[in-house]
């Protein structure tokens, strides 16, 4: 989550180019993914019943948050959902706190004073991004990554929880790496990164990526019908945020009316009516792993980068 995304970013490119095999160009492609999945249980009931009841198609699971065991749990009950891996260096919730897999002590470079995950506030990334090694990432990024693979589960994909692509250009590189390893896609919404991706043949997004923390809460489902009328031929992602506006939720979670609200319209009739009525086709990361695992990227692809802005969770 993070409320500084702007309510979509445009990617400028002369025509649809997204390079998934059995959709015509003009096609309009949108991945709906749910993030967040295994923060806290009403996130995590809120979740199943977007992709179950709803339009979503997908979503991205915190390892290392309290409700992950669940999270995982209800993933192995569903085998069809596909899910992805929301790689998380940040926390929060510090009533519900969180923090590595890793050993604290193998990984210092992550955590703040008090050894724990920075807060993604803008001076918490920014102290983060400052600081972390990248050695000490990939050890934290990998340990995310195989508590997956122990558990049984096999995901679809890679992104960030609150670091948009990584939040600098190393940890990108490294993730799209890492995604070779394990034949994932990577979620990448940012320059140079995209034409990066495009260069290689790669799926990526052509036009607008959301998050859905840049909506506010007011008017929302008329605000989602328009974006969905004004919806491009092409590539687009939304990360959605539901969740349920229990008292545990608004207890702990600062935004739990944002997830209150994703959550109400991913499963309304106007959702479903209004994917129906302007023919567009809601897509999850299967098919664009398909192309990524053909067509690996190898490390170092990130050229002449400047930094990321933050959010993007």
């Amino acid at each position: 989550m993070d409320g500084q995304a702007d309510e979509a970013s445009v990617l400028t490119s002369p025509s649809p180019s997204h390079g998934i095999p059995g959709f015509p160009p003009d096609a309009r492609l949108l991945l709906v993914n749910c993030d967040d999945f295994g923060m806290y249980p009403a996130v995590n009931a809120a979740v199943i019943e977007s992709i179950e009841e709803g339009i979503a198609a997908s979503c991205s699971l915190m390892t290392v948050c309290p409700a992950a065991a669940d999270a995982m749990r209800l993933l192995r009950r569903r085998p069809g959902i596909p899910f992805g891996i929301h790689l998380t260096l940040v926390c929060e919730t510090p009533s519900f706190p969180w923090g590595p897999l890793t050993a604290r002590e193998k990984v210092p470079s992550l955590l703040d004073p008090s050894g724990e995950f920075f807060e993604p506030t803008p001076a918490g990334r920014a102290a983060l991004l400052g600081r972390a090694r990248t050695d000490e990432v990939e050890t934290e990024f990998r340990a995310q990554i195989d508590a997956v693979a122990d558990a049984g589960l096999s995901p679809t994909h890679l992104d960030f929880h609150c670091l948009a692509d990584g939040g600098r250009d190393d940890i990108l590189d490294l993730t799209v790496g890492l995604a070779a390893e394990y034949g994932l896609a990577v979620r990448v919404w940012l320059e140079p990164g995209l034409s990066a991706m495009r260069r290689r043949g790669l799926p990526v997004i052509d036009h607008a990526f959301l998050d859905s923390f840049s909506l506010g809460t007011e008017d929302k489902p008329a605000r989602y019908d328009r974006l969905l009328r004004d919806l491009p031929a092409g590539l687009s992602e939304w990360a959605v945020h539901p969740g349920l506006g229990t008292p545990e939720a608004r207890a702990l979670d600062s935004g739990w009316q944002v997830r209150h609200t994703d959550h109400a319209f991913l499963t309304s009739p106007e959702a479903r009516e209004a994917v129906a009525r302007e023919g567009i086709t809601v897509l999850d990361h299967r098919a664009l792993q398909q192309v990524w695992a053909r067509r690996a990227p190898a490390p170092g692809f990130v050229e002449g980068q400047d930094g990321h802005p933050p959010g993007g969770c």
